[in-house]
């Protein structure tokens, strides 16, 4: 932009967290009220060709770190989502790192949290077994150790085999007309291994839930050859 003196400044009629600048008696651009204030700009102020550049710059910086909180609004996101999503939208990488660098430092973002709460929400909603949930937070971007950490301060072996147990007797039912032991358990231990469950977890349960099928008031002890697939 050539360089002018500020003539007005005029709050959008549909969005009143944004100015429009006049100069020299023309639109020139719109900012955030954040970039206004912190760019210091007034009536009667002369933009130079370095002020003119300084401003474009904060602007867009502005409009990522108000698109990252937009994103935060609907739920918390990893580093990775962060990022990720702001390259989609085209902003350059010095913006996205200014924006992950001050979501940091606010704690705004922390993979570490993110992997506690997404657990927590798994445990009430859709229980699943380690091996998943580092999967899944994996696919969001959070680090493979700090993955493994939270889990092992999240779970226990005690916590997963009641997860376990609980979610094998919600769908016992689907495999109960299976022709024998070992059709069962390598069926209904398949569907535990897909949420997640590790074979020493599985094991029991389906031991103990074959023999509740069976009528029999103890787990089954006869050795089996059932192996996960």
């Amino acid at each position: 932009m050539p360089p002018g003196t500020i003539t007005s400044l005029v709050i959008q009629t549909h969005d009143k967290t944004r100015v429009n600048v006049f100069v020299d008696g023309a639109f020139a651009l719109g900012v955030t009220l954040a970039t206004l204030q912190r760019e210091g700009l007034y009536k009667g102020k002369v933009l130079d060709g370095v002020a003119w550049s300084r401003l474009e710059r904060a602007e867009a910086d502005e409009q990522a770190w108000q698109a990252a909180l937009r994103l935060l609004e609907t739920r918390p996101r990893t580093e990775h989502e962060i990022r990720d999503r702001l390259r989609r939208k085209a902003y350059v990488p010095e913006q996205i790192e200014g924006v992950v660098l001050r979501l940091r430092e606010l704690g705004l973002i922390d993979d570490g949290s993110f992997a506690k709460l997404w657990i927590e929400n798994r445990a009430a909603t859709k229980p699943k077994g380690p091996q998943a949930l580092r999967q899944e937070l994996m696919s969001k971007g959070v680090d493979r150790e700090i993955a493994a950490q939270v889990i092992a301060e999240s779970t226990s072996p005690e916590l997963e085999a009641e997860q376990c147990m609980q979610i094998a007797r919600q769908v016992v039912r689907r495999y109960s007309n299976a022709p024998d032991k070992l059709t069962f358990q390598r069926k209904l231990g398949a569907f535990l291994q897909r949420r997640g469950y590790r074979f020493d977890t599985c094991k029991p349960v389906l031991q103990t839930l074959w023999a509740e099928l069976q009528g029999a008031n103890e787990p089954d002890e006869e050795e089996d050859s059932y192996e996960p697939e």
